[in-house]
């Protein structure tokens, strides 16, 4: 007999365990400033980070809503619903269709929040290869008018998981570093080919320079 999960049960414990470990961790955010300042001037960004750095990011105490970009599939279906209990707005595709569906709800919510609903994409997910940008997170800037800003995170202690991107997840009474790039203007020109590659490898290069 096969039994069913209720998807709402699950985000319900999920998100209090989160709120729970959270609680006790200890966060500190290098560089916050570069985005209140162009969220003061209206101006939206997108948060680019690596998959298996994402376990801190609804927590950050900055004054700004998030929308983020979430897989279609059924274990989006649980991330989703945790990401909307901890107050983020999520955009649901992963195909080519679904995807186009989701790209375009991001930056629909960006643009009327002029500078207050702000983005937040995993760029190697949802299923890698780890540590290698996708053209998603440039595709959202560009269109919402929004600055790229390269997020990395790492904790005094930690647990790694065994997933296709090291999953890391902060031990409780740790302490956590959240290092927020400099915001920078993707290219305006048509994101293909050469370009595409350009524009990749210069995400790789600011996240990877981050440490």
């Amino acid at each position: 007999m096969k039994i069913k999960i209720n998807p709402g049960l699950v985000a319900l414990l999920v998100t209090a365990l989160y709120r729970m470990l959270m609680a006790t961790v200890r966060i500190r955010i290098d560089n916050v400033e570069a985005l209140e300042r162009y969220w003061a001037a209206g101006t939206p960004t997108v948060v680019a980070c690596w998959h298996n750095e994402l376990f801190p990011l609804p927590a950050m105490s900055v004054n700004t809503r998030w929308v983020a970009i979430v897989s279609a599939s059924k274990d989006g279906e649980y991330l989703s619903r945790v990401l909307n209990r901890l107050g983020v707005d999520t955009a649901r595709g992963s195909s080519s269709r679904q995807g186009l569906n989701a790209l375009k709800y991001a930056v629909r919510a960006m643009r009327q929040g002029q500078g207050r609903v702000n983005g937040c994409v995993t760029v190697d997910g949802p299923r890698g290869p780890r540590h290698k940008a996708k053209d998603g997170v440039l595709l959202l800037a560009q269109k919402a008018g929004a600055l790229l800003v390269p997020v990395r995170v790492s904790y005094s202690r930690k647990k790694i998981f065994d997933s296709w991107d090291r999953f890391e997840v902060p031990f409780p009474f740790s302490s956590c570093r959240i290092v927020i790039g400099e915001p920078y203007a993707v290219t305006d020109e048509k994101l293909r080919g050469e370009v595409l590659a350009r524009e990749v490898a210069t995400l790789e290069e600011r996240l990877h320079a981050l440490g």
